[in-house]
């Protein structure tokens, strides 16, 4: 067992990470925000965590709560025009301010290395790290989730005018969609950092959009779960189709696009739901038993 956990460690690292991502993409679909942004929340968190420890030798701990602010202030900047677009403009503006972040790496030479990166970040992060600020995060998730901005979240997903109709103030709840997402994101980019030993401006482009989105919309956007089984599947695919390496972006877009068709609410809130009407079901049979 521990033979195996050792050999696959890497992988396990990686898929926490992209629940982590998972997770930063999630609160903002949940609140029904189009938000492409995570990558480049993950990208400033990731830059200033090793920044502080590389160039200007703070400790890891400063580090991650420093990349965590950032996070929650580029969330909160964004927030202030952002709010007010909905859909494909939401969508179209975020995906810009990952172009932007990604330019801005590429060219601050003197600070970030460029297309080099940054190198020889210590290892301060493990496996044991990441499981317990994912555990940490899922708790708080659900929290959320029963919470009353959680369940306005749900309202103005389903509905911004029966939302509005409530009193229910849909600009302020998209600023905390996106303060949350900013925050956890600069969170994860910070422990991607500290796990990863480097970073490349490369690592926080399109393909972390695209992987991001695709986790939470393979797993389901209503419930915890979804982000959680989105990010492991796809992160162990590739894994299992490692004697398929030719065609596993094939096989991996084929899966999302069955998904999408056949299991639209994602893999998890469709299993939840399924297990919830045969729970009702069973409990109205039981009723109608006793009345007999």
């Amino acid at each position: 067992m521990m033979t195996f956990l050792y050999a696959y460690e890497p992988l396990f690292e990686l898929a926490l990470f992209n629940v982590l991502l998972a997770f930063s993409q999630y609160i903002v679909l949940k609140a029904g925000v189009f938000s492409l942004g995570t990558a480049a929340f993950a990208a400033i968190g990731s830059y200033t965590a090793a920044i502080m420890v590389t160039k200007l030798g703070l400790s890891p701990w400063l580090g991650l709560a420093v990349a965590t602010a950032l996070g929650i202030a580029a969330g909160a900047i964004v927030a202030i025009p952002l709010a007010r677009l909905r859909g494909v403009f939401q969508a179209l503006a975020t995906l810009a301010l990952v172009q932007i972040v990604l330019s801005v790496t590429l060219n601050w030479v003197d600070v970030t290395n460029g297309a080099l990166g940054i190198n020889s970040i210590p290892k301060t992060v493990g496996l044991v790290g990441l499981l317990c600020v994912v555990g940490l995060l899922a708790y708080f998730m659900l929290a959320i989730g029963s919470s009353s901005i959680g369940r306005a979240f749900d309202v103005i997903r389903e509905d911004e005018t029966v939302a509005v109709s409530l009193g229910i103030s849909v600009q302020k709840h998209h600023m905390i969609a996106f303060i949350l997402s900013g925050a956890i994101a600069g969170l994860a980019g910070a422990l991607h950092a500290y796990n990863s030993y480097s970073i490349t401006p490369n690592e926080y482009g399109f393909n972390m959009v695209v992987m991001a989105l695709a986790m939470v919309v393979l797993g389901g956007r209503v419930s915890v779960w979804g982000p959680i089984v989105g990010a492991v599947v796809l992160t162990g695919l590739p894994e299992l189709l490692r004697g398929f390496q030719e065609y596993r972006m094939v096989v991996q877009g084929a899966l999302l696009l069955l998904s999408i068709i056949f299991l639209p609410q994602g893999v998890a809130d469709t299993l939840i739901s399924v297990i919830a009407r045969k729970r009702i079901a069973t409990g109205n049979a039981k009723t109608k038993v006793v009345v007999a």
